[in-house]
């Protein structure tokens, strides 16, 4: 059995998480369990359920969350997250995105409306005490930011008070305008454990090492981290007159030269925004040392893409790739153990290591 994981809530005196944190299966699967079930998940753009009547299935991370879910929409406009499985005998209810009056198994005819709710049942009317709360659908907890969707199968903490955290910085920004721009969307393989693409995104200390380009145009000696419960936000400022936002009076940031908004909330989902718009980072957890990085990019205003912080992200993708790929050779090394954190540059990895510490302590 292994030990607990500890971090020294004191960034002065703290290791990071030991090397066997990333080797150990049996870590990996706890993880899942202490990790990923209790908390939160992007599951897309409002737009996937855009029209009343209409039910989508999905999973939270295929091949890792791999529960089956629905989104639906009622006549009402409201959106529903509900488990994708019939509660007689557990037959799939949904296979593909379809428009539908009511919920009905294919099986055997158990049929619910769009809110979960139990309606009826062929051949149970000599059944007693029939039908039971646990016969309507699951609803699983649904939060809504601008149009963005989250869920999560059985979060411990309050998703509201993320976007609400968020929303101080960058709630000035109209969400509902965004656009997703597939052609600036795609997916990445990492050879790599997921949380040491996190560890790597949450700190700018590589960036003069290994970020030339983004280097020129981000003020290193200004970069700014900022924690919260579950969640930390990096400040890119601009290093000279690249491009930035516009703050409205009144911003708290207002006056200050803002390149980048690079938000992390707990445990593997980026958003970063740009003076363009938002790229959408989700960290999927394929294996034990193979992640799948997908990123969505939410273009608002196309004139000053490709300028300042928020371009060649593929470029910086790439370099972040090759950097966290030798670091997954470099940990599993007999003679490496754990590292310490810098107290000026690594408060965003502090801070993930300790949350995790603690989920998988609990």
């Amino acid at each position: 059995m292994r030990d607990n994981f500890y971090i020294d809530p004191d960034i002065t005196k703290a290791s990071t998480l030991p090397a066997s944190f990333y080797s150990d299966p049996k870590v990996f699967e706890d993880i899942k369990n202490k990790v990923f079930y209790s908390s939160w998940q992007w599951i897309g753009h409002e737009h996937n359920v855009k029209l009343p009547r209409q039910a989508q299935p999905f999973t939270l991370l295929d091949g890792y969350l791999d529960e089956p879910m629905l989104l639906t929409k009622d006549d009402l406009n409201n959106i529903h997250c509900l488990t994708n499985v019939c509660t007689h005998r557990g037959n799939l209810l949904i296979r593909d995105a379809s428009k539908v009056k009511k919920l009905i198994c294919g099986y055997h005819g158990r049929r619910f409306s769009l809110d979960g709710t139990f309606e009826h049942m062929p051949e149970f009317s000599k059944a007693t005490d029939f039908p039971k709360p646990c016969d309507n659908l699951h609803q699983f907890p649904l939060r809504k930011w601008g149009p963005f969707l989250f869920a999560g199968l059985n979060p411990s903490f309050d998703f509201q008070k993320v976007i609400d955290t968020m929303q101080e910085r960058v709630g000035f920004l109209p969400l509902q305008k965004f656009v997703l721009d597939e052609s600036r969307s795609k997916n990445y393989f990492v050879n790599a454990h997921w949380a040491l693409y996190c560890d790597n995104y949450l700190e700018g200390f590589h960036i003069p090492f290994v970020h030339e380009d983004l280097n020129e145009v981000l003020d290193y000696g200004n970069y700014d981290t900022l924690i919260h419960d579950y969640l930390n936000v990096q400040i890119g400022y601009a290093d000279g007159s690249q491009t930035i936002f516009d703050l409205p009076k009144g911003h708290i940031d207002y006056g200050k030269h803002i390149a980048a908004y690079y938000y992390w909330v707990f445990p593997n989902m980026m958003f970063n925004f740009y003076p363009w718009g938002l790229s959408v980072n989700i960290v999927h957890p394929l294996g034990l040392n193979r992640t799948k990085v997908t990123f969505l990019s939410y273009v608002y205003d196309p004139d000053k893409l490709d300028k300042g912080a928020g371009s060649i992200l593929d470029k910086v993708e790439l370099e972040d790739e090759e950097v966290v790929e030798g670091v997954q050779i470099g940990v599993r090394s007999k003679f490496y153990k754990a590292g310490r954190f810098s107290p000026d540059r690594e408060q965003g990895v502090h801070h993930f290591h300790g949350l995790l510490a603690r989920f998988l302590n609990d």
